[in-house]
């Protein structure tokens, strides 16, 4: 039934009739009014969900156990014990922890979180001693050792050379940038230089391999550092002999004493250590440790001692009592910091006034990993302490060995050892054959 629509406010006042209402308005009222139900259906619905959830659940009354019920085992277990290969399943089998998927009920974990006993302390694991099997296998002789160590060096070489040879014909533009490519690996300008022209004397124009230049390469450095490979040669005429240790920080002056220590032991002299870093205990420390297992006295004074005073009385407790060599540390210090450099010279001059001769080898460590620097350390610390031979540390970390060939084209100063490793045996009388054929990848 058709109902009438009301006037609006403005019909009202002036007298209007009631209209009918159309289909669409009843339509529209209708819908209106159901969606209201339905609100209020699902608001009453959620009232009394929620009064339920807030009730606490009625605790059921255990079923009545009787003993087959209590002893026998579910059928889903006794399946399981059957496909296990057992003709018999037992009447119960309680579960395994790998039973349980939950982690908090498995035996097992319960027990690991349970609290320790305070009267029982838990044992401490047995220590792993590792076998034979596990360690690497070291390199059987120094050659392996030092090819390993050239190995990055050798490597970055290697793959540049081989980058540049992709023709059969040597020409100009190939030379040239094989010239680069070994001045950047630090060989240095004179040895890039001797290298290319001997390769162009030899070979312009020709069929040229990788083979070919590193053939090239390993005889120019082993022309270059053949006359400055020169053994350290202890004089027991000078008794004792007194070896000064200069470089900068962190080049392995503390370490390269230990290991020389180590060498002279083996020789048969008796070595004094003086820990002349008086600023850092660290470094006293670390020369103390060397001194221990070298089983060799260490003579120390307290931070911030005057490092030159010391020097003075270990040259002078080595001539008392007979010691055949004195090795004195000394503080890393920067070839730029002038007075650095000064008290270096302090030191210097009062060791002679105990042994007019002494020092009788000033040895500069110095760290591969510097690259270019390196010349300039070279040259400062020769000019400010003398310096008389070189050794070279931290092969093995870089790709820049190559800069002991500039060094010695440059300076021409006898090279005495080099460090591939912070092991003992690490640390050997510098050979150029080696040298050369580990750089140059040859075996």
């Amino acid at each position: 039934m058709t109902q009438d629509k009301k006037p609006g406010f403005w019909g009202r006042l002036f007298g209007e009739k009631p209209q009918p209402k159309s289909d669409t308005e009843e339509a529209l009222e209708r819908a209106t009014q159901e969606a209201r139900g339905e609100e209020e259906a699902l608001a009453a619905l959620r009232a009394e969900r929620a009064a339920q959830a807030a009730e606490p659940e009625p605790t059921p009354a255990p079923a009545p156990e009787d003993e087959d019920s209590r002893d026998a085992a579910p059928p889903e277990m006794q399946a399981e014990w059957l496909e296990r290969g057992h003709p018999n399943p037992p009447e119960h089998e309680p579960p395994t922890p790998d039973d349980v998927t939950d982690p908090l009920e498995r035996p097992d974990v319960l027990d690991a979180k349970a609290l320790p006993d305070p009267e029982e302390p838990a044992a401490e694991p047995e220590p792993v001693v590792p076998s034979v099997a596990d360690e690497p296998a070291r390199p059987q002789n120094w050659l392996q050792r030092l090819s390993a160590g050239l190995k990055r060096s050798s490597d970055n070489l290697s793959s540049s050379i081989g980058a540049i040879f992709t023709k059969r014909k040597l020409d100009e533009a190939t030379l040239q940038d094989l010239e680069d490519t070994l001045i950047a690996a630090d060989l240095g300008i004179d040895t890039a230089m001797a290298i290319t022209d001997k390769l162009r004397a030899d070979k312009f124009d020709k069929d040229v391999s990788t083979e070919d230049v590193r053939a090239v390469l390993a005889a120019e450095v082993e022309a270059t550092l053949g006359p400055v490979a020169v053994p350290l040669t202890i004089d027991g005429a000078d008794k004792p002999f007194v070896i000064l240790m200069v470089g900068v920080n962190g080049s392995g002056k503390t370490t390269t004493i230990g290991k020389l220590t180590a060498k002279l032991k083996a020789e048969g002299k008796s070595v004094l250590l003086a820990a002349g870093d008086t600023f850092r205990a660290a470094a006293v420390e670390q020369l103390q440790v060397w001194g221990q297992r070298n089983d060799v006295e260490v003579m120390t004074r307290p931070t911030g001692a005057d490092a030159s005073g010391l020097a003075f009385d270990a040259v002078a407790k080595a001539q008392d009592t007979g010691t055949d060599v004195v090795i004195i540390d000394t503080a890393g210090r920067l070839q730029n910091r002038t007075e650095l450099m000064d008290e270096l010279e302090k030191i210097i001059r009062v060791i002679k006034k105990r042994d007019p001769e002494a020092p009788h080898a000033t040895l500069l460590t110095l760290d591969a990993t510097t690259g270019q620097n390196a010349l300039n350390q070279v040259e400062i610390f020769g000019q400010k302490a003398g310096v008389t031979g070189l050794v070279m540390t931290k092969l093995d970390g870089t790709a820049r060995g190559g800069i002991l060939v500039a060094i010695a084209k440059k300076f021409g100063l006898p090279i005495h050892f080099i460090g591939v490793g912070e092991s003992i045996g690490d640390l050997e009388p510098f050979r150029a054959t080696d040298f050369a054929r580990a750089i140059a990848g040859k075996e």
